[in-house]
Protein backbone atom coordinates (compact mmCIF):
# COMPACT_ATOMS: atom_id res chain seq x y z
CA UNK A 1 0.00 0.00 0.00
CA UNK A 2 2.98 2.58 0.96
CA UNK A 3 4.28 1.84 -2.71
CA UNK A 4 1.27 2.02 -4.37
CA UNK A 5 0.38 5.84 -2.45
CA UNK A 6 4.04 7.46 -3.56
CA UNK A 7 3.76 5.81 -7.00
CA UNK A 8 3.07 9.22 -8.67
CA UNK A 9 2.48 8.08 -12.17
CA UNK A 10 -0.04 4.53 -11.17
CA UNK A 11 -1.93 7.59 -9.28
CA UNK A 12 -2.02 9.83 -12.14
CA UNK A 13 -2.44 7.16 -14.78
CA UNK A 14 -5.70 6.19 -12.73
CA UNK A 15 -7.04 9.39 -12.18
CA UNK A 16 -7.14 10.12 -15.98
CA UNK A 17 -7.95 6.94 -16.65
CA UNK A 18 -10.80 6.84 -14.07
CA UNK A 19 -12.13 10.24 -15.82
CA UNK A 20 -12.34 8.68 -19.41
CA UNK A 21 -14.22 5.28 -18.37
CA UNK A 22 -16.30 7.66 -16.43
CA UNK A 23 -17.02 9.99 -19.23
CA UNK A 24 -17.87 6.73 -21.38
CA UNK A 25 -20.00 5.57 -19.16
CA UNK A 26 -21.95 8.41 -18.45
CA UNK A 27 -22.14 9.28 -22.37
CA UNK A 28 -24.17 5.90 -22.48
CA UNK A 29 -27.24 6.94 -20.42
CA UNK A 30 -26.60 10.85 -20.84
CA UNK A 31 -24.67 13.84 -22.99
CA UNK A 32 -25.55 17.48 -23.42
CA UNK A 33 -27.13 17.14 -26.25
CA UNK A 34 -27.63 14.49 -28.54
CA UNK A 35 -24.50 13.51 -30.91
CA UNK A 36 -27.20 13.37 -33.70
CA UNK A 37 -28.94 16.72 -33.45
CA UNK A 38 -27.64 18.86 -36.28
CA UNK A 39 -28.38 22.93 -36.30
CA UNK A 40 -26.30 24.46 -39.04
CA UNK A 41 -28.11 27.89 -37.43
CA UNK A 42 -25.60 27.29 -34.86
CA UNK A 43 -23.02 25.84 -36.48
CA UNK A 44 -19.34 26.48 -35.46
CA UNK A 45 -19.96 28.47 -32.31
CA UNK A 46 -17.42 28.62 -30.09
CA UNK A 47 -18.07 27.59 -25.97
CA UNK A 48 -20.58 28.96 -23.99
CA UNK A 49 -22.77 28.79 -22.19
CA UNK A 50 -25.27 26.57 -24.30
CA UNK A 51 -22.28 24.29 -25.82
CA UNK A 52 -19.76 23.96 -23.30
CA UNK A 53 -16.92 23.23 -26.27
CA UNK A 54 -18.64 24.79 -29.25
CA UNK A 55 -20.05 23.58 -32.18
CA UNK A 56 -18.89 21.98 -34.93
CA UNK A 57 -19.03 22.63 -39.01
CA UNK A 58 -22.93 20.80 -38.56
CA UNK A 59 -23.78 22.78 -35.58
CA UNK A 60 -23.55 19.43 -33.67
CA UNK A 61 -22.78 19.65 -30.05
CA UNK A 62 -18.59 19.10 -29.63
CA UNK A 63 -18.91 18.08 -26.09
CA UNK A 64 -21.38 15.31 -26.69
CA UNK A 65 -19.53 13.84 -29.48
CA UNK A 66 -16.28 13.89 -27.68
CA UNK A 67 -18.09 12.22 -24.79
CA UNK A 68 -19.91 9.47 -27.60
CA UNK A 69 -16.50 9.19 -29.07
CA UNK A 70 -14.85 7.88 -25.67
CA UNK A 71 -17.49 5.45 -25.59
CA UNK A 72 -16.44 3.84 -28.95
CA UNK A 73 -12.38 4.25 -27.95
CA UNK A 74 -13.08 2.34 -24.74
CA UNK A 75 -15.64 -0.28 -26.92
CA UNK A 76 -12.87 -0.84 -29.70
CA UNK A 77 -9.73 -0.70 -27.32
CA UNK A 78 -11.79 -3.25 -25.11
CA UNK A 79 -12.47 -5.89 -28.13
CA UNK A 80 -8.79 -5.66 -30.11
CA UNK A 81 -7.18 -5.87 -26.57
CA UNK A 82 -9.23 -8.94 -25.92
CA UNK A 83 -8.72 -10.31 -29.19
CA UNK A 84 -4.64 -9.71 -29.34
CA UNK A 85 -4.81 -11.27 -25.34
CA UNK A 86 -6.49 -14.14 -26.37
CA UNK A 87 -4.52 -15.43 -29.38
CA UNK A 88 -0.95 -13.95 -28.18
CA UNK A 89 -1.49 -15.41 -24.88
CA UNK A 90 -2.10 -18.70 -25.99
CA UNK A 91 0.19 -19.13 -28.38
CA UNK A 92 3.04 -17.69 -26.22
CA UNK A 93 2.26 -20.70 -23.75
CA UNK A 94 1.92 -23.35 -26.63
CA UNK A 95 5.45 -22.01 -27.58
CA UNK A 96 7.33 -21.43 -24.20
CA UNK A 97 5.82 -25.48 -23.00
CA UNK A 98 6.93 -26.93 -26.46
CA UNK A 99 9.62 -25.55 -27.55
CA UNK A 100 11.51 -26.75 -30.48
CA UNK A 101 10.19 -26.25 -34.28
CA UNK A 102 6.65 -25.36 -32.89
CA UNK A 103 8.57 -22.44 -30.69
CA UNK A 104 10.59 -21.44 -33.93
CA UNK A 105 7.47 -21.30 -36.06
CA UNK A 106 5.17 -19.31 -34.16
CA UNK A 107 7.95 -16.98 -33.47
CA UNK A 108 9.05 -16.54 -37.09
CA UNK A 109 5.09 -15.92 -38.07
CA UNK A 110 5.39 -13.31 -34.93
CA UNK A 111 7.86 -11.36 -36.66
CA UNK A 112 5.93 -11.73 -39.86
CA UNK A 113 3.10 -10.06 -37.99
CA UNK A 114 5.51 -7.50 -37.21
CA UNK A 115 6.04 -6.37 -40.74
CA UNK A 116 2.38 -5.47 -41.06
CA UNK A 117 1.22 -2.21 -39.21
CA UNK A 118 -2.46 -1.73 -38.01
CA UNK A 119 -3.04 0.65 -40.70
CA UNK A 120 -1.52 -1.43 -43.87
CA UNK A 121 -3.79 -4.51 -42.04
CA UNK A 122 -6.99 -2.20 -41.83
CA UNK A 123 -6.24 -1.11 -45.30
CA UNK A 124 -6.44 -4.91 -46.84
CA UNK A 125 -9.50 -5.53 -44.83
CA UNK A 126 -10.98 -2.65 -46.22
CA UNK A 127 -10.10 -3.53 -49.68
CA UNK A 128 -11.90 -6.89 -49.05
CA UNK A 129 -15.03 -6.03 -46.82
CA UNK A 130 -15.10 -2.68 -46.58
CA UNK A 131 -14.53 0.33 -44.00
CA UNK A 132 -16.02 -0.07 -40.67
CA UNK A 133 -15.48 -0.01 -36.61
CA UNK A 134 -15.23 -3.99 -36.99
CA UNK A 135 -12.45 -3.89 -39.38
CA UNK A 136 -11.07 -1.51 -37.13
CA UNK A 137 -11.15 -3.61 -34.36
CA UNK A 138 -10.15 -6.77 -36.23
CA UNK A 139 -7.16 -5.33 -37.77
CA UNK A 140 -5.44 -3.60 -34.36
CA UNK A 141 -6.45 -6.68 -32.23
CA UNK A 142 -4.68 -9.54 -35.03
CA UNK A 143 -1.53 -6.43 -34.93
CA UNK A 144 -1.77 -7.00 -31.07
CA UNK A 145 -1.53 -10.97 -31.39
CA UNK A 146 2.12 -10.81 -31.84
CA UNK A 147 3.08 -8.44 -29.27
CA UNK A 148 1.70 -10.62 -26.26
CA UNK A 149 2.44 -13.73 -28.02
CA UNK A 150 6.47 -12.54 -27.88
CA UNK A 151 5.24 -10.83 -24.27
CA UNK A 152 3.95 -13.96 -22.94
CA UNK A 153 7.02 -16.82 -24.20
CA UNK A 154 9.64 -14.46 -22.67
CA UNK A 155 7.75 -14.49 -19.57
CA UNK A 156 6.56 -18.44 -19.63
CA UNK A 157 10.47 -19.18 -20.35
CA UNK A 158 11.37 -17.41 -17.40
CA UNK A 159 8.75 -19.07 -15.18
CA UNK A 160 9.62 -22.95 -17.18
CA UNK A 161 13.10 -22.08 -15.42
CA UNK A 162 12.29 -21.97 -11.98
CA UNK A 163 12.55 -24.95 -9.53
CA UNK A 164 8.96 -25.04 -8.62
CA UNK A 165 8.13 -25.74 -12.64
CA UNK A 166 11.44 -27.97 -12.61
CA UNK A 167 10.34 -30.11 -9.79
CA UNK A 168 6.68 -30.41 -10.90
CA UNK A 169 8.65 -31.97 -14.00
CA UNK A 170 10.21 -34.28 -11.72
CA UNK A 171 6.64 -35.81 -10.30
CA UNK A 172 5.39 -36.38 -13.46
CA UNK A 173 3.30 -33.39 -14.05
CA UNK A 174 2.50 -33.14 -17.49
CA UNK A 175 3.36 -29.75 -20.06
CA UNK A 176 -0.42 -28.35 -19.57
CA UNK A 177 -1.15 -28.79 -16.18
CA UNK A 178 2.32 -27.19 -15.48
CA UNK A 179 1.56 -24.11 -17.55
CA UNK A 180 -2.44 -23.98 -15.88
CA UNK A 181 -1.28 -24.55 -12.29
CA UNK A 182 2.29 -22.49 -12.16
CA UNK A 183 3.24 -20.56 -15.60
CA UNK A 184 -0.27 -18.80 -16.15
CA UNK A 185 -0.66 -17.56 -12.80
CA UNK A 186 2.75 -16.08 -12.40
CA UNK A 187 2.83 -14.38 -15.90
CA UNK A 188 -0.58 -13.04 -15.36
CA UNK A 189 0.80 -9.39 -13.80
CA UNK A 190 2.98 -9.38 -17.00
CA UNK A 191 -0.39 -9.69 -19.34
CA UNK A 192 -2.11 -7.15 -17.48
CA UNK A 193 0.73 -4.56 -17.93
CA UNK A 194 1.06 -5.22 -21.80
CA UNK A 195 -2.92 -5.31 -21.87
CA UNK A 196 -3.02 -1.64 -20.70
CA UNK A 197 -0.57 -0.40 -23.04
CA UNK A 198 -2.15 -2.07 -25.98
CA UNK A 199 -5.44 -0.26 -24.78
CA UNK A 200 -3.60 2.25 -24.77
CA UNK A 201 -2.06 1.70 -28.46
CA UNK A 202 -5.64 0.70 -29.30
CA UNK A 203 -7.12 4.26 -28.47
CA UNK A 204 -4.39 5.72 -30.77
CA UNK A 205 -4.51 3.18 -33.66
CA UNK A 206 -8.89 3.91 -33.90
CA UNK A 207 -8.05 7.60 -33.48
CA UNK A 208 -5.89 7.53 -36.88
CA UNK A 209 -8.15 4.52 -38.79
CA UNK A 210 -11.01 6.75 -38.49
CA UNK A 211 -9.03 9.84 -39.22
CA UNK A 212 -8.39 8.19 -42.52
CA UNK A 213 -11.87 6.78 -43.05
CA UNK A 214 -11.13 3.54 -42.39
CA UNK A 215 -12.56 3.28 -38.73
CA UNK A 216 -16.18 4.57 -37.55
CA UNK A 217 -18.84 5.85 -40.10
CA UNK A 218 -20.69 8.07 -39.51
CA UNK A 219 -23.06 8.93 -37.60
CA UNK A 220 -21.25 7.15 -34.84
CA UNK A 221 -18.96 9.82 -33.23
CA UNK A 222 -15.24 9.13 -33.29
CA UNK A 223 -12.24 11.26 -32.03
CA UNK A 224 -10.44 10.35 -35.42
CA UNK A 225 -13.29 10.88 -37.78
CA UNK A 226 -14.00 14.67 -35.29
CA UNK A 227 -9.77 15.29 -36.46
CA UNK A 228 -10.04 14.59 -39.76
CA UNK A 229 -13.85 16.93 -40.36
CA UNK A 230 -11.35 19.65 -38.10
CA UNK A 231 -8.78 20.30 -40.15
CA UNK A 232 -11.02 22.55 -43.08
CA UNK A 233 -11.35 24.66 -40.21
CA UNK A 234 -7.89 24.88 -38.46
CA UNK A 235 -7.77 28.79 -38.71
CA UNK A 236 -11.51 29.99 -38.75
CA UNK A 237 -12.55 27.09 -35.66
CA UNK A 238 -9.16 26.11 -34.62
CA UNK A 239 -10.80 24.37 -31.50
CA UNK A 240 -12.32 21.61 -32.76
CA UNK A 241 -9.08 19.99 -33.54
CA UNK A 242 -7.85 21.07 -30.31
CA UNK A 243 -10.08 19.19 -28.12
CA UNK A 244 -10.58 15.57 -29.64
CA UNK A 245 -6.48 15.77 -29.81
CA UNK A 246 -6.56 16.75 -26.27
CA UNK A 247 -8.66 13.69 -25.65
CA UNK A 248 -7.22 11.15 -27.47
CA UNK A 249 -3.54 12.71 -25.76
CA UNK A 250 -5.35 12.35 -22.17
CA UNK A 251 -6.55 8.51 -22.83
CA UNK A 252 -3.43 7.10 -24.18
CA UNK A 253 -1.07 9.49 -21.23
CA UNK A 254 -3.60 8.28 -18.58
CA UNK A 255 -3.47 4.31 -19.92
CA UNK A 256 0.53 4.45 -20.43
CA UNK A 257 1.17 6.08 -17.15
CA UNK A 258 -0.82 3.06 -15.74
CA UNK A 259 0.99 0.56 -16.78
CA UNK A 260 4.12 2.08 -16.20
CA UNK A 261 3.03 1.92 -12.88
CA UNK A 262 1.17 -1.16 -12.58
CA UNK A 263 4.91 -2.33 -13.67
CA UNK A 264 6.85 -0.65 -11.31
CA UNK A 265 4.16 -1.90 -8.91
CA UNK A 266 4.12 -6.22 -10.03
CA UNK A 267 7.93 -6.07 -10.78
CA UNK A 268 10.07 -5.58 -6.91
CA UNK A 269 13.16 -5.26 -9.23
CA UNK A 270 12.30 -2.03 -10.47
CA UNK A 271 10.46 -0.55 -6.82
CA UNK A 272 12.44 1.70 -5.83
CA UNK A 273 14.43 1.40 -2.46
CA UNK A 274 13.79 3.20 0.40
Amino acid sequence: MRRIRTNTKLSLGFVLTAVLLLTALLSTVWTPWPTGELDVLDKLQPPGEAHWLGTDSLGRDVASLLMAGARVSIEVGVIAVAIGLGLGTALGLLAAARGGWIDELLMRGADLGFAFPAILTALLFTAVFGPGIEIAIAAIGLHAVPTFARVTRASAREVWSRDYCLAARACGRGAWDITRRHVLPNVLPVLIVQGTIQFALAILAEAALSYLGLGTQAPQPSWGRMLAEAQTFLFSAPLLAVFPGLAVMLAVLGLNLLGDGLRDLVDPRLARVR
